[in-house]
């Protein structure tokens, strides 16, 4: 891909990325909804519209993409072109993501991030493992959690 992309065609290919229903996530979801959790998705109510809420356990979880998020693995890493816009664009992410953080802990919800890498790449968990962690945190009274690959 040359490394000078006019708007239209960089709105296309942006365009296919999701925000939503990524497979890590439908993973999660299915997960813990056969394990018998019942959550919404995405509320505009809760601040950073995490990608699953569980209300009875003052619960937000968020799957994170590790490239998008800037995550410390072998999934990320800095594009070579355009470096400068993607440094940008991707510090921004992780300042949003920290004020969230900030406000949902402010209001008293619970937050556990699941990373891309804990269910894919090489460093990837077993899908079970990863169910099963998230579900102990749940039901646990930690306020926050994260799981990651095993490289991280």
């Amino acid at each position: 891909m040359p490394d000078i992309v006019d708007r239209e065609t960089r709105s296309r290919m942006m365009s296919g990325i999701r925000g939503k229903d990524t497979k890590p996530e439908l993973l999660i979801r299915k997960g813990l909804h056969a394990r018998g959790f019942r959550f919404r998705l995405h509320s505009s109510r809760v601040p950073g519209r995490p990608d699953l809420i569980l209300p009875r356990y003052h619960a937000a979880i968020f799957v994170h993409g590790c490239f998008w998020h800037s995550h410390a693995c072998h999934l990320f890493r800095m594009p070579g072109t355009r470096t400068e816009f993607w440094k940008a664009k991707l510090e921004r992410n992780r300042h949003r993501d920290a004020e969230v953080r900030e406000v949902l802990l402010k209001n008293g919800w619970r937050i556990l991030v699941i990373w891309e890498c804990a269910l894919k790449g090489k460093y990837r968990l077993d899908p079970d493992e990863v169910l099963d962690r998230a579900t102990a945190w749940v039901r646990g009274d930690e306020t926050e959690g994260e799981i990651a690959g095993r490289s991280v």
